[in-house]
Protein backbone atom coordinates (compact mmCIF):
# COMPACT_ATOMS: atom_id res chain seq x y z
CA UNK A 1 0.00 0.00 0.00
CA UNK A 2 1.49 3.24 -1.12
CA UNK A 3 1.80 5.96 1.36
CA UNK A 4 0.50 9.15 0.82
CA UNK A 5 2.70 12.46 1.86
CA UNK A 6 1.37 13.21 5.21
CA UNK A 7 2.77 9.76 6.52
CA UNK A 8 6.18 10.06 4.84
CA UNK A 9 5.75 13.00 6.40
CA UNK A 10 4.91 11.85 10.06
CA UNK A 11 7.66 9.44 9.71
CA UNK A 12 10.24 11.67 8.79
CA UNK A 13 9.42 13.51 12.11
CA UNK A 14 9.21 10.86 14.30
CA UNK A 15 12.86 9.62 13.35
CA UNK A 16 14.55 13.24 14.02
CA UNK A 17 12.59 13.50 17.23
CA UNK A 18 14.01 10.30 18.25
CA UNK A 19 17.50 11.06 16.70
CA UNK A 20 17.75 14.69 18.58
CA UNK A 21 16.33 12.80 21.80
CA UNK A 22 19.39 9.70 21.73
CA UNK A 23 21.97 12.77 20.46
CA UNK A 24 20.87 14.61 23.81
CA UNK A 25 21.42 11.56 25.77
CA UNK A 26 24.89 10.42 24.35
CA UNK A 27 26.51 13.96 24.03
CA UNK A 28 27.93 13.62 27.74
CA UNK A 29 29.71 10.42 26.72
CA UNK A 30 31.15 11.48 23.15
CA UNK A 31 32.09 15.41 24.65
CA UNK A 32 34.52 14.08 26.90
CA UNK A 33 36.50 11.79 24.21
CA UNK A 34 34.69 8.42 24.97
CA UNK A 35 32.77 5.77 22.92
CA UNK A 36 28.77 5.76 23.04
CA UNK A 37 27.91 2.96 25.76
CA UNK A 38 26.94 -0.31 24.25
CA UNK A 39 24.80 -0.74 27.07
CA UNK A 40 22.59 1.24 26.33
CA UNK A 41 21.46 0.20 23.17
CA UNK A 42 19.05 -2.42 24.26
CA UNK A 43 17.85 0.32 26.70
CA UNK A 44 17.08 2.54 23.73
CA UNK A 45 15.49 -0.01 21.57
CA UNK A 46 13.00 -1.30 24.37
CA UNK A 47 11.68 2.66 24.84
CA UNK A 48 11.06 2.64 21.46
CA UNK A 49 9.47 -0.37 21.28
CA UNK A 50 7.30 0.80 24.28
CA UNK A 51 6.40 4.12 22.77
CA UNK A 52 5.31 2.25 19.56
CA UNK A 53 3.41 -0.38 21.30
CA UNK A 54 1.55 1.71 23.38
CA UNK A 55 0.89 4.18 20.47
CA UNK A 56 -0.41 1.96 18.29
CA UNK A 57 -2.08 -0.55 20.04
CA UNK A 58 -2.33 -0.45 23.57
CA UNK A 59 -4.32 3.23 23.74
CA UNK A 60 -6.70 2.36 20.45
CA UNK A 61 -7.27 -1.44 21.61
CA UNK A 62 -7.88 -1.12 25.62
CA UNK A 63 -7.79 2.31 27.10
CA UNK A 64 -10.27 4.04 24.07
CA UNK A 65 -11.99 0.93 24.44
CA UNK A 66 -11.78 -1.43 27.52
CA UNK A 67 -11.47 1.29 30.51
CA UNK A 68 -8.77 3.15 31.95
CA UNK A 69 -7.98 0.68 34.58
CA UNK A 70 -7.54 -2.11 32.30
CA UNK A 71 -5.03 -0.02 30.30
CA UNK A 72 -3.20 1.07 33.65
CA UNK A 73 -2.50 -2.74 35.09
CA UNK A 74 -1.31 -3.62 31.82
CA UNK A 75 1.05 -0.96 31.07
CA UNK A 76 2.25 -0.94 34.87
CA UNK A 77 2.85 -4.97 33.84
CA UNK A 78 4.43 -4.55 30.88
CA UNK A 79 6.71 -1.85 32.12
CA UNK A 80 7.68 -3.98 35.18
CA UNK A 81 8.32 -6.77 32.83
CA UNK A 82 10.49 -4.96 30.53
CA UNK A 83 12.40 -3.26 33.83
CA UNK A 84 13.30 -7.22 34.99
CA UNK A 85 14.74 -8.22 31.53
CA UNK A 86 16.58 -4.71 31.95
CA UNK A 87 18.04 -5.09 35.26
CA UNK A 88 18.87 -8.97 35.57
CA UNK A 89 19.30 -9.96 32.24
CA UNK A 90 20.91 -6.88 31.29
CA UNK A 91 22.92 -6.59 34.79
CA UNK A 92 26.57 -8.00 33.85
CA UNK A 93 28.89 -5.47 33.88
CA UNK A 94 29.17 -4.23 29.99
CA UNK A 95 33.22 -4.43 28.09
CA UNK A 96 35.16 -1.81 29.22
CA UNK A 97 34.87 1.90 27.92
CA UNK A 98 37.72 3.98 26.08
CA UNK A 99 38.63 6.32 29.16
CA UNK A 100 38.90 6.32 32.81
CA UNK A 101 35.57 5.91 33.81
CA UNK A 102 32.51 4.73 32.65
CA UNK A 103 28.65 3.29 33.80
CA UNK A 104 28.01 -0.35 34.37
CA UNK A 105 24.47 -1.99 33.62
CA UNK A 106 22.99 -0.88 37.63
CA UNK A 107 24.35 3.23 36.59
CA UNK A 108 27.16 2.47 39.19
CA UNK A 109 30.65 3.96 38.10
CA UNK A 110 33.94 2.04 37.06
CA UNK A 111 37.05 1.82 36.04
CA UNK A 112 39.57 0.32 34.43
CA UNK A 113 43.06 -1.01 36.38
CA UNK A 114 46.21 -3.25 36.60
CA UNK A 115 46.19 -5.50 39.13
CA UNK A 116 49.25 -8.37 38.73
CA UNK A 117 49.23 -7.75 35.16
CA UNK A 118 45.84 -8.26 34.64
CA UNK A 119 42.44 -5.57 33.76
CA UNK A 120 40.11 -5.63 36.22
CA UNK A 121 37.04 -3.64 36.99
CA UNK A 122 36.88 -1.83 40.23
CA UNK A 123 33.75 -0.13 41.50
CA UNK A 124 33.23 3.54 43.02
CA UNK A 125 30.69 5.30 44.63
CA UNK A 126 28.62 2.35 45.22
CA UNK A 127 25.41 3.74 46.61
CA UNK A 128 24.26 1.88 50.29
CA UNK A 129 21.54 0.49 51.60
CA UNK A 130 19.01 0.73 47.96
CA UNK A 131 21.75 -0.61 45.72
CA UNK A 132 18.93 -3.15 44.43
CA UNK A 133 15.54 0.04 44.41
CA UNK A 134 17.71 2.59 42.58
CA UNK A 135 18.33 0.91 39.49
CA UNK A 136 14.84 0.08 39.38
CA UNK A 137 13.06 3.20 40.23
CA UNK A 138 15.32 4.83 37.55
CA UNK A 139 14.26 1.92 35.10
CA UNK A 140 10.66 2.64 35.94
CA UNK A 141 11.11 6.50 35.02
CA UNK A 142 13.05 6.34 31.99
CA UNK A 143 10.72 3.52 30.39
CA UNK A 144 7.54 5.68 31.90
CA UNK A 145 8.16 8.97 30.85
CA UNK A 146 8.28 8.04 27.05
CA UNK A 147 5.30 5.93 27.56
CA UNK A 148 3.03 8.57 29.19
CA UNK A 149 3.98 10.94 26.30
CA UNK A 150 2.74 8.42 23.60
CA UNK A 151 -0.21 8.02 25.84
CA UNK A 152 -1.40 11.30 25.86
CA UNK A 153 0.14 12.02 22.15
CA UNK A 154 -1.85 9.19 21.00
CA UNK A 155 -5.11 10.23 22.87
CA UNK A 156 -4.67 14.21 21.62
CA UNK A 157 -4.41 12.83 17.72
CA UNK A 158 -7.84 10.44 18.28
CA UNK A 159 -9.59 13.32 20.24
CA UNK A 160 -8.66 15.19 16.86
CA UNK A 161 -9.96 12.60 14.27
CA UNK A 162 -12.81 12.75 16.44
CA UNK A 163 -13.43 16.31 16.05
CA UNK A 164 -12.61 16.56 12.80
CA UNK A 165 -15.36 13.82 11.67
CA UNK A 166 -18.12 15.44 13.57
CA UNK A 167 -17.17 18.63 12.29
CA UNK A 168 -17.68 17.22 9.29
CA UNK A 169 -21.04 15.28 10.16
CA UNK A 170 -22.59 18.64 11.03
CA UNK A 171 -21.03 20.39 7.92
CA UNK A 172 -23.33 17.43 5.68
CA UNK A 173 -26.21 17.59 8.23
CA UNK A 174 -26.05 21.23 7.79
CA UNK A 175 -25.96 21.04 3.89
CA UNK A 176 -28.36 18.26 4.28
CA UNK A 177 -30.98 20.49 5.92
CA UNK A 178 -30.10 23.50 3.67
CA UNK A 179 -31.00 21.28 0.27
CA UNK A 180 -34.54 19.78 1.98
CA UNK A 181 -35.12 23.35 2.88
CA UNK A 182 -34.81 24.91 -0.55
CA UNK A 183 -36.54 21.85 -2.12
CA UNK A 184 -39.33 22.85 0.15
CA UNK A 185 -39.23 26.98 -0.82
CA UNK A 186 -39.01 26.08 -4.74
CA UNK A 187 -42.58 24.27 -4.87
CA UNK A 188 -44.33 27.25 -2.75
CA UNK A 189 -42.93 29.76 -5.18
CA UNK A 190 -43.81 27.87 -7.47
CA UNK A 191 -47.65 27.74 -6.35
CA UNK A 192 -47.87 31.58 -5.82
CA UNK A 193 -46.42 32.47 -9.35
CA UNK A 194 -48.79 29.99 -11.70
CA UNK A 195 -51.81 31.40 -9.14
CA UNK A 196 -50.32 35.19 -10.20
CA UNK A 197 -50.81 33.68 -14.18
CA UNK A 198 -54.10 32.14 -13.42
CA UNK A 199 -55.10 35.40 -12.04
CA UNK A 200 -53.87 37.04 -15.76
CA UNK A 201 -55.36 34.47 -17.83
CA UNK A 202 -59.03 34.80 -15.66
CA UNK A 203 -58.79 38.14 -16.47
CA UNK A 204 -57.42 37.88 -20.18
CA UNK A 205 -55.14 40.18 -19.91
CA UNK A 206 -52.58 41.39 -22.31
CA UNK A 207 -49.80 40.42 -19.54
CA UNK A 208 -50.13 37.03 -19.09
CA UNK A 209 -47.85 36.17 -22.28
CA UNK A 210 -45.18 38.55 -19.82
CA UNK A 211 -45.76 37.22 -17.14
CA UNK A 212 -45.09 33.63 -18.19
CA UNK A 213 -41.97 34.83 -19.51
CA UNK A 214 -41.08 36.09 -15.91
CA UNK A 215 -41.32 33.02 -14.62
CA UNK A 216 -39.52 31.56 -17.15
CA UNK A 217 -36.26 33.74 -16.11
CA UNK A 218 -37.83 33.09 -12.15
CA UNK A 219 -37.48 29.75 -12.85
CA UNK A 220 -34.12 29.51 -14.69
CA UNK A 221 -32.31 30.86 -12.19
CA UNK A 222 -33.74 28.76 -9.37
CA UNK A 223 -33.01 26.10 -11.52
CA UNK A 224 -29.53 26.98 -12.48
CA UNK A 225 -27.69 29.08 -9.37
CA UNK A 226 -30.34 28.76 -6.43
CA UNK A 227 -28.62 25.32 -6.27
CA UNK A 228 -25.65 27.18 -5.27
CA UNK A 229 -24.40 28.12 -1.36
CA UNK A 230 -23.44 31.36 -2.98
CA UNK A 231 -24.71 33.55 -5.40
CA UNK A 232 -23.24 36.81 -6.73
CA UNK A 233 -25.73 39.41 -5.13
CA UNK A 234 -26.65 41.10 -8.39
CA UNK A 235 -28.15 38.42 -9.58
CA UNK A 236 -30.08 37.34 -6.21
CA UNK A 237 -31.28 41.34 -6.67
CA UNK A 238 -32.38 40.97 -10.49
CA UNK A 239 -34.40 38.01 -9.09
CA UNK A 240 -36.14 40.24 -6.70
CA UNK A 241 -36.80 42.27 -8.98
CA UNK A 242 -38.20 40.14 -11.59
CA UNK A 243 -40.76 38.92 -9.18
CA UNK A 244 -41.94 41.75 -7.98
CA UNK A 245 -42.66 43.01 -11.23
CA UNK A 246 -44.20 39.47 -12.17
CA UNK A 247 -46.51 40.44 -9.09
CA UNK A 248 -47.56 43.81 -10.09
CA UNK A 249 -49.38 42.40 -12.86
CA UNK A 250 -51.59 40.64 -11.36
CA UNK A 251 -53.00 43.68 -9.03
CA UNK A 252 -55.72 46.04 -9.58
CA UNK A 253 -53.54 48.75 -7.75
CA UNK A 254 -49.94 48.94 -7.29
CA UNK A 255 -49.55 52.24 -6.51
CA UNK A 256 -48.34 52.01 -3.02
CA UNK A 257 -46.30 48.77 -3.62
CA UNK A 258 -42.13 50.04 -4.17
CA UNK A 259 -38.86 48.78 -3.90
CA UNK A 260 -36.10 50.70 -3.47
CA UNK A 261 -32.07 49.21 -3.21
CA UNK A 262 -29.17 51.63 -2.16
CA UNK A 263 -25.92 50.78 -2.02
CA UNK A 264 -22.91 48.93 -3.93
CA UNK A 265 -24.16 45.45 -5.02
CA UNK A 266 -20.99 44.45 -7.57
CA UNK A 267 -18.59 41.73 -6.05
CA UNK A 268 -20.81 40.41 -3.04
CA UNK A 269 -22.14 37.88 -2.35
CA UNK A 270 -25.08 36.00 -0.66
CA UNK A 271 -27.11 32.67 -0.18
CA UNK A 272 -30.34 32.70 -2.91
CA UNK A 273 -33.76 33.09 -1.82
CA UNK A 274 -32.87 34.62 1.78
CA UNK A 275 -35.68 37.51 1.26
CA UNK A 276 -37.92 36.10 -1.06
CA UNK A 277 -40.18 34.18 1.52
CA UNK A 278 -40.60 37.60 2.99
CA UNK A 279 -41.43 39.11 -0.17
CA UNK A 280 -43.89 36.37 -1.12
CA UNK A 281 -46.16 36.68 1.73
CA UNK A 282 -46.31 40.48 1.69
CA UNK A 283 -47.72 39.64 -1.64
CA UNK A 284 -49.94 36.85 -0.39
CA UNK A 285 -51.36 38.70 2.68
CA UNK A 286 -51.22 42.81 1.61
CA UNK A 287 -54.64 43.47 0.01
CA UNK A 288 -57.43 45.41 1.57
CA UNK A 289 -60.71 44.68 1.11
CA UNK A 290 -61.01 47.13 -1.61
CA UNK A 291 -58.17 45.12 -3.24
CA UNK A 292 -55.36 47.52 -2.75
CA UNK A 293 -51.94 46.50 -2.08
CA UNK A 294 -49.40 48.20 0.38
CA UNK A 295 -45.72 47.08 0.40
CA UNK A 296 -42.70 48.93 0.65
CA UNK A 297 -39.30 47.23 0.14
CA UNK A 298 -35.73 48.46 1.17
CA UNK A 299 -32.50 47.06 1.18
CA UNK A 300 -29.38 48.91 2.26
CA UNK A 301 -25.98 47.42 1.16
CA UNK A 302 -22.78 48.44 2.96
CA UNK A 303 -19.38 47.40 3.27
CA UNK A 304 -20.33 44.53 5.76
CA UNK A 305 -23.91 44.07 5.97
CA UNK A 306 -27.09 44.05 4.29
CA UNK A 307 -29.94 45.11 5.85
CA UNK A 308 -33.81 44.19 4.35
CA UNK A 309 -36.79 45.86 5.22
CA UNK A 310 -40.17 45.48 4.40
CA UNK A 311 -43.54 46.60 5.54
CA UNK A 312 -46.93 45.80 4.62
CA UNK A 313 -50.76 46.42 5.17
CA UNK A 314 -52.98 43.18 6.56
CA UNK A 315 -55.34 42.34 4.65
CA UNK A 316 -58.41 40.21 4.39
CA UNK A 317 -56.67 37.07 3.82
CA UNK A 318 -55.44 35.16 6.92
CA UNK A 319 -53.00 32.65 7.26
CA UNK A 320 -54.79 29.03 8.48
CA UNK A 321 -53.28 27.39 11.43
CA UNK A 322 -52.02 24.33 9.60
CA UNK A 323 -50.39 26.00 7.05
CA UNK A 324 -48.91 29.05 8.37
CA UNK A 325 -45.27 29.77 8.37
CA UNK A 326 -43.93 26.97 6.30
CA UNK A 327 -41.39 29.54 4.35
CA UNK A 328 -40.76 32.17 6.87
CA UNK A 329 -39.68 29.18 9.13
CA UNK A 330 -37.64 27.98 6.73
CA UNK A 331 -36.20 31.22 6.51
CA UNK A 332 -35.50 31.13 10.30
CA UNK A 333 -33.65 27.90 9.91
CA UNK A 334 -31.86 28.85 6.88
CA UNK A 335 -30.62 31.82 8.86
CA UNK A 336 -29.51 29.99 11.87
CA UNK A 337 -27.53 27.59 9.77
CA UNK A 338 -26.05 30.27 7.39
CA UNK A 339 -25.31 32.95 9.63
CA UNK A 340 -25.41 31.79 13.02
CA UNK A 341 -24.36 34.96 15.70
CA UNK A 342 -24.49 37.12 12.60
CA UNK A 343 -27.76 37.85 11.46
CA UNK A 344 -30.90 39.70 12.95
CA UNK A 345 -34.43 39.31 12.35
CA UNK A 346 -37.39 41.28 13.94
CA UNK A 347 -40.78 40.66 13.14
CA UNK A 348 -43.52 43.15 14.03
CA UNK A 349 -47.47 42.44 13.69
CA UNK A 350 -49.64 45.23 15.62
CA UNK A 351 -52.86 43.50 13.56
CA UNK A 352 -52.84 46.44 11.62
CA UNK A 353 -49.17 46.05 9.81
CA UNK A 354 -47.05 43.53 9.42
CA UNK A 355 -42.74 44.48 9.36
CA UNK A 356 -39.73 42.99 8.75
CA UNK A 357 -36.49 43.81 9.42
CA UNK A 358 -33.67 41.86 9.19
CA UNK A 359 -29.72 42.36 8.77
CA UNK A 360 -26.80 40.14 7.23
CA UNK A 361 -23.36 40.24 8.62
CA UNK A 362 -20.19 39.56 7.46
CA UNK A 363 -21.12 40.03 3.39
CA UNK A 364 -18.96 37.98 1.81
CA UNK A 365 -17.39 38.85 -1.49
CA UNK A 366 -18.52 37.44 -4.70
Amino acid sequence: MLLNRSTYTNLFVHIIVWILFYSILSYPFLSEGGSFPLFMLPRMVSIILLFYINYFYFVPRFLLNKGVLFYLVLSLLCITLVVLFENILLSQPPPLINGPMGLNGNGVRYRPFSSSGSRAVELIDMPRGDFRFRPFFASFVRLGIPYSISSILRIYLEWKKNNNLREEIEKENIKSELQLLKNQLDPHFLFNSLNTIYALSVKKSLDTSQAVVNLSELMRYMIYEADKDMVPLTKELDYIKSYVQLQLLRLSDSENVTLKISGEDKGRAIPPLIFISFIENAFKYGTDYNGKTSIRIELCISNESIRFFIDNKIGVIRKSAKSSGIGLENVRNRLNLLYPNMHTLRVFNNGINYRVELELKNLKSA
